[in-house]
């Protein structure tokens, strides 16, 4: 597989250095490309006020607000996304909306749909800050144009663009932790119809830290090297985007003698979306999307070995046509197609061989689609989607979505949105922190089970003197087929079986925004989620380590043009349930950690100032300045000199609920040069 990575970075670097070079060799030129920019003031984070879906934007303010390192770094002011670790060892993040696992929210990097598969356990940390523009979080069951793989809604990440008028971006932070970031971004106009903009991103995290001296690092040791390089032609008869990406990252977490892990992950990309519009106002349009990746993962887990690659395409070809006025049509044929080559050697002190060797899965989705939209006036819309998919290993599945959007005045607007979800299940690769446990692995660990949901809910927003507002919204996920995973019922073991039974997610959440001044913004969000699942010997149970609730406050002060900013965030967080398995643990102290079977509520807060100068940017900052830890988050059979027996089947480094990392400070700064 070194092989592999290689001739993935070669190309990468083949699509990347051309463009770079181009950008010096052109410093001189003449911009013939003109254009009319608009400025005003935007929220940092909002509802969005014209989505027919309660969305939620990120601005790249937004984004600046945190040190916002990656993805994963970017939703701690944000009640609506949770984001935890996987395990306490890997350093692997999982998301969650709607108080579910992120896989059931489908992931789109400009309307691509990405991070599916083996990149998922890391894919927050493949994604820089720095390269983002923006972020839209739409809760629910979002259009069908996409696929069925949004259960529970859909995270779209738009990045910086060609046509941005910044040759030049750059961005350096520090961490206390050594991590280091190194973020670059160069977008060049070469005449009025092509540009570009090179990415790069470099970080290493190069000494390791034990805050709770349990013999485990607490953040693996890692290295990344992430490009990327995107082009756009544009004719008014023609607009086509292009790309291609190249990545390589490594760490290595664990103890530094003993049980380690050791994971790699190669990921090569290219993608290809073309537009033509028939009618001058854009009102009939063909467009076509096309995107190939490779995944490779090599992971070590203690005497564990997994290596896994994914083959990945899809492509869409859709033609849209507005038909009468205030309605329009779009009907189209898209495809995903997956092949997956995975192998595990795995042979437990119990006795227990969890080994195979290399097995080949092709997994085949394709779909017809057609949604109709209608506006009445700026009062009703509606989206009628039917979505008719064809699973290789399935058979046909019909999935109709439904969104009504109803604003009475100009002050209110009212949401109603439903529809059906499906996505075939990875196993070991979903619940990626079932590789840092000594549990055998039983039942369905090697199946696909199509997975099949129904989502529905709704908002309410009310403006109050401009643009603030206050906003409720619910929605539930009923599940007809899923793959539960199970630690609780056999001692030492995971089971993986189909649901049998009931299985459910609610959220509720309410949020305020607030500028009292045009210096000072306050967002107020508060959110609940009850989610049970059936399992086999227990029944209907709280899933496990799923927070019950969570309350985030931000606030931001500017001074007169900003050259000074104030960023503060609070957020708590609610109590879990935990395994049956954690009950009666104690801490240092002998006390129960778990008394009532639940963990504790606790606080994290945020800070950060930046100062502004001309061209660039320096800002000071820290995270969980409250220092809240999880205690004893490496679970097992302690040996004589007090350190986790990582042979026995109780050893458990994935029942993480909280926070790893205590207190870290950083410190950075952005230039940016503007033509």
């Amino acid at each position: 597989m070194n092989s592999n990575k290689t001739l993935a970075l070669f190309i990468g670097l083949c699509f990347i250095i051309p463009s770079f070079a181009q950008s010096t060799e052109l410093k001189d030129r003449q911009d013939t490309l003109k254009a009319t920019v608009f400025t005003s003031h935007h929220h940092s984070g909002a509802l969005s006020k014209g989505k027919d879906l309660r969305t939620e934007v990120v601005s790249s303010a937004g984004l600046m607000k945190l040190a916002c390192c990656n993805l994963a770094e970017s939703f701690e002011n944000s009640a609506s996304v949770t984001v935890g670790y996987s395990d306490a060892v890997t350093g692997a993040r999982q998301i969650r909306l709607l108080g579910l696992s992120g896989v059931y929210m489908q992931m789109l990097e400009e309307n691509r749909p990405v991070m599916r598969g083996l990149s998922s356990p890391f894919g927050l940390s493949f994604v820089p800050g720095p390269w983002m523009e923006s972020i839209q979080i739409a809760k629910g069951s979002p259009s069908v144009i996409n696929g069925t793989e949004s259960m529970t809604g859909q995270l779209n990440t738009e990045f910086r663009k060609p046509t941005d008028e910044i040759p030049l971006f750059i961005n350096v932070v520090g961490m206390s932790d050594t991590k280091t970031d190194f973020n670059l971004a160069s977008s060049l106009q070469m005449g009025d119809k092509l540009s570009t903009v090179t990415l790069v991103h470099a970080e290493g995290n190069f000494k390791s830290h034990d805050m709770n001296m349990d013999g485990f690092m607490d953040d693996p040791m890692r290295k990344q090297v992430n490009l990327g390089s995107r082009w756009l032609w544009y004719t008014p008869e023609l607009v086509v985007h292009w790309g291609a990406g190249a990545l390589y990252d490594s760490r290595k977490g664990g103890q530094e003698r003993g049980w380690q892990s050791d994971i790699s992950n190669t990921r090569l990309n290219a993608y290809i979306k073309v537009g033509h519009p028939f009618r001058e106002d854009n009102s009939s349009s063909m467009a076509f999307i096309g995107d190939y990746s490779y995944n490779d993962m090599d992971g070590g887990f203690g005497p564990s070995l997994y290596g896994g690659s994914q083959h990945s395409g899809f492509m869409n070809l859709m033609f849209r046509d507005a038909f009468a006025e205030h309605q329009d049509l779009t009907v189209g044929v898209s495809s995903t197609i997956d092949s997956y080559s995975e192998s595990l050697k795995r042979f437990l002190p119990t006795g227990v061989d969890n080994s195979f060797s290399p097995i080949v899965t092709n997994l085949v989705d394709v779909r017809a689609y057609a949604e109709y939209t209608c506006h009445v006036e700026e009062k009703f819309s509606t989206i009628v989607g039917l979505n008719a998919d064809w699973f290789k290993d399935y058979g046909f599945r019909f999935s109709p979505r439904v969104t009504l959007k109803y604003q009475p005045v100009e002050a209110v607007i009212l949401r109603a949105n439903g529809g059906r979800g499906l996505r075939n299940a990875l196993p070991l690769i979903d619940h990626f922190g079932v590789f840092s446990t000594g549990k055998a692995f039983i039942g369905d660990f090697l199946s696909h089970q199509l997975e099949d949901s129904w989502t529905y809910g709704g908002n309410a927003t009310f403006y109050i003197a401009g643009d603030n507002y206050l906003s409720f919204d619910y929605f539930s996920t009923r599940f007809t087929e899923q793959l539960i995973v199970d630690y609780e019922q056999s001692p030492g073991m995971i089971e993986f079986y189909p649901l049998d039974g009931k299985s459910f997610s609610d959220s509720y959440q309410a949020d305020l925004h607030l500028e009292p001044s045009s210096h000072f913004t306050v967002d107020l969000t508060a959110r609940f989620t009850d989610a049970k699942s059936t399992y086999r010997t227990t029944g209907l149970r709280e899933v496990p380590l799923s927070s019950r609730f969570k309350g985030v406050l931000n606030m931001q002060y500017k001074t007169n043009l900003s050259r000074w900013i104030f960023d503060l965030t609070g957020s708590l967080n609610g109590s879990a349930r935990v395994y049956d398995f954690m009950k009666d643990l104690r801490g240092d102290d002998g006390e129960l950690l778990y008394p009532d079977g639940r963990t504790p509520v606790y606080p994290l807060l945020y800070a950060q100032v930046t100062r502004r100068f001309k061209g660039f940017d320096v800002y000071l900052g820290g995270e969980n300045l409250t220092g809240f830890r999880q205690k004893n988050v490496i679970l097992g059979t302690r040996m004589a000199d007090g350190m986790v027996d990582t042979a026995s089947s109780g050893f458990d480094a994935s029942a993480v609920w909280g926070p790893i990392m205590g207190t870290t400070v950083y410190a950075g700064i952005r230039v940016t040069i503007w033509k």
